[in-house]
């Protein structure tokens, strides 16, 4: 059996502290059993590994996504499927197939579990997923699936709608219905979808085979644009005749939105310095250098980080979607393998980006004549060979590179 884990997303609804670079899963926001942050993809990496998972498990990922995944997970290269480019769900999951196929050498008839990069649950979920197989096997159902046991009748999330209380068999899916409509559904045995999704490898080989697509990986990367961009559900589940569910009873939570990430953040303040006086339901999360101040407010999730400042009520932030488009484009903090970094100043006649090196790694740049490197702190070694300069972390080595525009 292998486990595919899509991480993708465009970092919207966590903004300011992500964007299409880093989305969601890379923020460090979730204390370990160290008492450290971790982000949501270190916290599921290390369940994968407590539910003996992690060995079979892969990841796809868009190319600006690999170096991040690197940087905060130990996972070897092999194991980060690469889209050439954002095409939804159903592309993803069909080149990952291609992926565990010709590359991996997975035989046909194996299992191939696909679900998000970041839920937030126990690690019986990763103990229950397994079961997929088991059901796959004894139902000879096309498709298997996870539905939790809803707490309420949430608009928020697909439902899997089963054939009677008592099956497993699924009758038909309704995406988001009003909370009346759910209250129904779940009284008929409903189940919130949790998007995860049980196959055999050979069930998506053979149907790219009929749709006269590659079934080899490096093939099918060649022309990725070509396949529908669509969901998995659109192109996929909705027109199987045989799914199976299995119904999960544990903790599931999504951590999408400020709202519901706060929820589970141990500590009120996260990052530099900050202070909170007199207020109340009031989370600070300051990735800026500067100190942040609030005093006698209330249920409030104050955001700041290198692409912007962001304040809300609680129950108002995932209107975060509303703020214009241009906010989302600039991109001014990035993570890679090697370290990060981030723009300092920037105006029509000059830039200032900070670089801080990893420890042991190494960056190759490329300087034009208008442009200056200078080291800020740590130890390194930056060497010259004309215009080219290799730069290697010993210790905390921090520079900046400044453009003056001609």
């Amino acid at each position: 059996m292998k486990l595919v884990l899509l991480s993708g997303g465009s970092g919207k609804r966590l903004w300011p502290l992500s964007n299409n670079q880093r989305s969601k899963q890379f923020i460090k926001a979730l204390k370990n059993e160290e008492g450290k942050l971790d982000s949501m993809v270190q916290r599921v990496w290390k369940q994968l590994k407590e539910a003996g998972l992690q060995e079979d498990a892969y990841i796809a990922t868009g190319a600006g996504q690999k170096s991040l995944l690197m940087n905060q997970l130990d996972i070897d290269e092999s194991r980060i499927i690469v889209e050439p480019s954002r095409r939804d769900t159903f592309p993803a999951i069909a080149l990952a197939a291609t992926y565990l196929y010709s590359e991996i050498g997975a035989a046909l008839d194996e299992t191939m579990l696909v679900l998000p990069v970041d839920p937030y649950v126990d690690v019986a979920f990763f103990k229950k997923i397994k079961e997929l197989d088991s059901l796959l096997n004894e139902t000879k159902a096309s498709l298997g699936l996870v539905g939790i046991a809803p707490t309420l009748p949430s608009e928020k999330y697909g439902y899997i709608v089963p054939e009677s209380k008592t099956s497993s068999r699924v009758k038909k899916f309704q995406e988001k219905p009003k909370t009346s409509v759910a209250k129904t559904l779940i009284e008929n045995g409903a189940v919130w979808n949790a998007g995860v999704f049980g196959l055999k490898i050979g069930t998506l080989i053979n149907l790219l085979e009929v749709s006269k697509f590659p079934t080899n990986y490096q093939d099918l990367v060649a022309i990725y644009n070509q396949l529908p961009k669509n969901s998995f559900d659109y192109e996929f589940s909705e027109k199987q005749e045989n799914i199976s569910f299995l119904r999960y009873e544990g903790f599931w939570k999504d951590l999408g939105t400020w709202n519901t990430l706060t929820e589970e953040m141990s500590d009120n303040r996260i990052g530099n310095t900050s202070v909170l006086i007199d207020s109340e339901d009031t989370n600070i999360i300051n990735e800026t250098s500067l100190p942040i101040a609030a005093i006698g407010v209330e249920n409030l999730v104050i955001a700041a980080g290198p692409e912007g400042i962001f304040i809300s009520t609680k129950d108002a932030s995932p209107r975060v979607k509303e703020i214009p488009e241009d906010f989302f484009e600039t991109i001014h903090y990035v993570e890679e393998n090697w370290g990060t970094h981030k723009t300092l100043y920037q105006t029509d006649k000059a830039q200032a980006i900070c670089y801080e090196m990893n420890d042991e790694q190494v960056l190759k740049l490329v300087l034009n004549e208008n442009q200056t490197l200078s080291r800020l702190s740590g130890e390194g070694v930056i060497a010259y060979r004309g215009n080219k300069v290799e730069i290697k972390g010993l210790d905390q080595l921090v520079f900046v590179v400044v453009t003056e525009e001609k």
